[in-house]
């Protein structure tokens, strides 16, 4: 059941029908449960039915984890023995953190092992059978490659659930309610790809249930009616042109590269903002508010700021739950520095497993690090700083960003290293097969190499004076005018939307 479709719509008006003529919280968990099960069994042509008493154990596991981490002083046994001396009780109690510490460990580790096992096992075997040159490695890595389907939405899974049990060690109550804990886990509209929502800022919500007003009810209905025009009408057209592309990089020259990259990195912002566009929106008729994912990314002035409006989930996870464990930047500025590398290493490897994710998170890891090494140059010297801080020193900045930005998005596009390097070794000076931009652009798509590039001036121009707009008069367009637009952008889905669903980028991470 694609997020763009019909059946989808469907589903949903019968969702909330059925979660607003509850009144008891628990008949609304259970219908929401209920919808996210169907929704989830019905995944990948039905491939991800059998994958539902591996979600719902991982839930169980991790809900009881949670409810051991959750006592903060000693054991019960301990706790009325009013013989204890002052430090018999202090003892007792620094075994019993000692304990919940080696909790959290386990409930941490249960969970790598799980999303490991179904994610990067062909991956290891086969980067090990490389490296020593073993065929059996090999063949165990393509017999379990062939044999296996990684579980959709199983890295963010496994992202929330480390949240969780780090929350509640940290000291935040976890909760006593099994099916509000399994409701929010197998939530349908976060559940795929997506954005990684802590329990903390979800479960309040359904306890202080409030019927959207109209101004709400539009806002929902206009989030799904972009993000499907965004996946629809912009991603998937773009999609196109860039798997044609990239899938004759051989014959494909100098400026095609450059331009399917710009392209790639086009579709991959809008297929993936449109998803959480639809899931925000969703979420929204039911009287819940997911969190934002995306703040204009292709608009920042450093690979740090990009990494604060891109993935704002993820990257919020990678700084509370590792970066900050690891010393964040309380320590030297070498370790600073490793710190930075290691969490955009696991960043990469995260999203899938290739060595090609691995070189991107390497790129931005590494870029990373600059920026801070340069942040701290400048506090040495002001100029710098102001310079920086100036017109031709923001342009500058924004510039080499988004080159970096989309450069690295070569990899993400190209996750095989083969490809990827023979598609550095063409940036420059490679001159295109004779018939490339006939035989796979004109034919399929009807456009010349030059209407391609105008169209991807376009849609880039466009969203630049989006922003501009929103940026200089700090407006947003009113409830009534969004209402207008939304039977528009759906008509327009309708006859310019590609039959079939494509499934989005960030089902393969």
């Amino acid at each position: 059941m694609a997020f763009v479709s019909l059946s989808y719509a469907l589903f949903l008006l019968i969702v909330l029908l059925l979660y607003w003529i509850c009144e008891q919280e628990r008949l609304r968990l259970i219908v929401l449960l209920g919808a996210s099960v169907v929704f989830f069994a019905t995944q990948a042509k039905g491939a991800m039915a059998v994958y539902l008493p591996l979600f719902i154990a991982s839930t169980l596991v991790n809900f009881y984890f949670g409810r051991a981490l959750d006592q903060k002083v000693i054991q019960p046994e301990h706790a009325g023995d009013k013989d204890l001396s002052n430090e018999a009780w202090q003892s007792a109690q620094v075994l019993w953190n000692e304990k919940r510490r080696w909790y959290l460990i386990a409930g941490i580790v249960l969970n790598v092992v799980v999303l490991f096992g179904f994610k990067y096992v062909p991956f290891v075997l086969n980067s090990l059978g490389e490296l020593l040159q073993q065929p059996g490695l090999l063949a165990s890595a393509e017999a379990v490659s062939s044999s296996l389907i990684v579980p959709l939405g199983i890295s963010y899974f496994t992202f929330e659930s480390i949240a969780y049990l780090v929350d509640v060690y940290r000291g935040t109550p976890a909760t006593p309610s099994l099916l509000r804990f399994t409701t929010y886990k197998l939530f349908f509209a976060k559940l795929v790809s997506g954005p990684i929502t802590r329990y903390h800022s979800l479960s309040p919500q359904w306890r202080d249930r409030v019927f959207p007003t109209p101004e709400q009810i539009t806002d929902a209905l206009w989030l799904i009616a972009r993000g499907a025009a965004k996946k629809a009408i912009l991603a998937d057209q773009l999609g196109v042109i860039v798997r044609l592309g990239f899938g004759n990089l051989e014959r494909a020259g100098s400026l095609d590269i450059w331009m399917l990259t710009l392209g790639y990195g086009l579709q991959l912002y809008l297929d993936f903002s449109g998803y959480v566009d639809i899931a925000r929106g969703s979420a929204k008729l039911l009287g819940l508010e997911l969190p934002e994912n995306f703040n204009s990314p292709y608009f920042s002035t450093s690979i740090a700021d990009f990494w604060r409006r891109w993935h704002m989930t993820l990257g919020d996870w990678l700084r509370n739950y590792l970066y900050f464990p690891l010393g964040g930047s309380r320590k030297s500025l070498q370790r600073t520095c490793i710190n930075l590398m290691i969490i955009m290493v696991i960043a990469g490897i995260w999203h899938d497993a290739s060595w090609g994710f691995v070189v991107w998170g390497a790129i931005h890891g590494a870029a990373l690090v600059v920026h801070r090494l340069t942040a701290e140059l400048g506090k040495q010297r002001p100029a710098l700083a102001a310079w920086w801080e100036s017109t031709p020193g923001l342009v500058s900045a924004w510039g080499i960003t988004q080159i970096l930005v989309f450069f690295s998005w070569l990899f993400f596009a190209l996750p095989e290293v083969s490809q990827a390097w023979m598609a550095l070794m063409h940036l420059f000076g490679h001159s295109a097969d004779a018939q490339f931009a006939q035989k796979v652009y004109g034919e399929v798509t009807g456009l010349s190499r030059g209407q391609i590039g105008l169209l991807l001036t376009m849609i880039s121009g466009a969203m630049a004076a989006l922003y501009g707009i929103k940026r200089s008069i700090k407006v947003d367009l009113n409830w009534p005018i969004k209402l207008s637009l939304v039977p528009l952008l759906l008509y327009g889905v309708w006859q310019l939307g590609q039959e079939g669903a494509t499934p989005y980028i960030y089902f393969n991470f």
